[in-house]
């Protein structure tokens, strides 16, 4: 510990120039991750946040949410045998405010669920994004293909679908804008995935979300570069620390000759790894902690505290993975023939 301290303190240059990268790598890492966050929840925070359970759609919509449509019998079988089902349906559209401006929602009716809102006809429930485009309770709103009016009559925070702001309606409105008679979907929280019905596909939670493409297009590619930028680091481990083993060959040729055992050698570059790794992931954990906070209200960036420590916690690990790689070499090294290896 103490012969590890002091040879950070000797070549400060070598190992600030690490930590360094190491803390542009792992700051850049938590900002994807916190966009990854961000835009999952934009895309989709309507199904994110309910409980797991078991989504239904009809088997000959090819998994394609605006194919599905759901028959009055299926939809009824479902809704009297499990417990809380809900049948529902999700359509993009608009609505117009009092100055005709027109605003894109994703219009979202079901039965009657203590996980959507339940709102009477010529009535709407908002996503609360759409105060900060001037929508206020009490404004009413219009669509094109919708004969009557919808009265603002509460918000909710955080309700995205496809990245537009949630519109809550009663089903008669609904089935009048869209012209149809039928529901989409059917969702049945805590439900059993084993549970099959006649012309339904089922799906968890995690599959209907990659239903939506642009949900997992979106997540493929962040996570990617995610992963990526991980195993980055542990590459530059496994580079730094080898170039250090090979400038001290003659160093470890001597304290394996004075007694030192080779796992000590390795408890030394780990010690290195851990003291380096810990300050830079400190620093870049602070800062993404702090634009987390203060990142403006229109950027999708959710960064919890708990994935932090987890991809904390990958970093800690590849980098072991990588200082050991680097230190394999040691455990080959004999004392004399290092010992002339360094001299020369």
């Amino acid at each position: 510990m103490k012969l590890a301290l002091k040879e950070i303190k000797k070549n400060k240059a070598k190992f600030v120039i690490l930590g360094s990268i190491v803390f542009l790598v792992s700051l850049l890492t938590f900002m994807i991750s916190g966009l990854a966050n961000g835009l999952s929840q934009d895309n989709a925070a309507l199904v994110i946040d309910l409980p797991e359970g078991q989504f239904y759609m009809s088997d000959d919509a090819d998994q394609t949410l605006n194919m599905s449509r759901i028959n009055e019998k299926s939809q009824q079988q479902v809704l009297d045998e499990q417990e809380d089902a809900v049948a529902l349906s999700i359509q993009m559209g608009f609505v117009n405010d009092a100055a005709d401006k027109q605003h894109g929602v994703a219009f979202v009716t079901s039965t009657e669920s203590p996980y959507f809102e339940n709102v009477k006809a010529g009535e709407v429930v908002l996503d609360k994004s759409l105060q900060d485009k001037g929508i206020q309770l009490g404004d009413v709103l219009t669509n094109n293909q919708f004969s009557g009016e919808l009265k603002v009559v509460g918000f909710v925070d955080l309700k995205k679908f496809s990245h537009s702001p949630v519109a809550y309606i009663n089903i008669e409105n609904f089935k009048e804008i869209y012209r149809v008679n039928e529901l989409q979907l059917l969702y049945v929280p805590n439900g059993d995935d084993t549970a099959q019905y006649a012309g339904l596909e089922g799906f968890s939670n995690k599959q209907f979300l990659n239903t939506i493409s642009s949900y997992k297009a979106e997540q493929l590619s962040l996570n990617m570069i995610v992963w990526f930028l991980v195993v980055i680091s542990g590459m530059l481990f496994a580079i730094f620390f080898y170039m250090m083993n090979v400038q001290k060959i003659g160093l470890y040729g001597i304290l394996k000759a004075i007694g030192l055992k080779t796992s000590n050698l390795f408890v030394l570059i780990w010690t290195q790894m851990i003291v380096i790794t810990s300050i830079a992931l400190i620093i870049s954990i602070t800062l993404s902690q702090l634009f987390n906070s203060f990142a403006p209200s229109g950027m999708p960036f959710t960064l919890t505290f708990a994935t932090t420590l987890q991809l904390s916690g990958v970093f800690l690990v590849i980098g072991f993975i990588g200082s050991t790689l680097s230190g394999v070499q040691i455990k080959n090294i004999e004392p004399l023939q290092a010992i002339q290896q360094g001299e020369a």
